[in-house]
């Protein structure tokens, strides 16, 4: 698993999420490719990435409409094209975590 310049376009929520904080996330994909913490808008952190096997999918914070303390343990969504690759993301996740 790894942060990707490709194209997420077209992932959505497959019912898949993982509980970890802001920084957990970053110390295993470094730093988030849309942050704005501001609890303004439906996310506030999300990380574009790919899975060992190439399949793009995303991590973002949904609709907490506050700003995140880093260390909080929150549900992040996992987006992908498919629920098979967001089983597959999570399972990258929780190994890596």
């Amino acid at each position: 698993m790894k942060i990707t310049n490709s194209s997420t376009d077209r992932t959505s929520f497959h019912g898949v999420t993982i509980k970890a904080s802001v920084n957990d996330l970053i110390s295993i994909l470094g730093e988030p490719t849309i942050q704005d913490n501001t609890g303004e808008d439906k996310v506030n952190f999300e990380w574009d990435c790919e899975t060992e096997d190439g399949d793009v999918f995303t991590i973002y914070d949904w609709k907490e409409y506050r700003k995140l303390d880093l260390d909080e343990l929150i549900e992040f969504h996992i987006g992908a094209h498919s629920k098979s690759v967001s089983n597959v993301a999570f399972d990258e996740l929780i190994d890596a975590l």
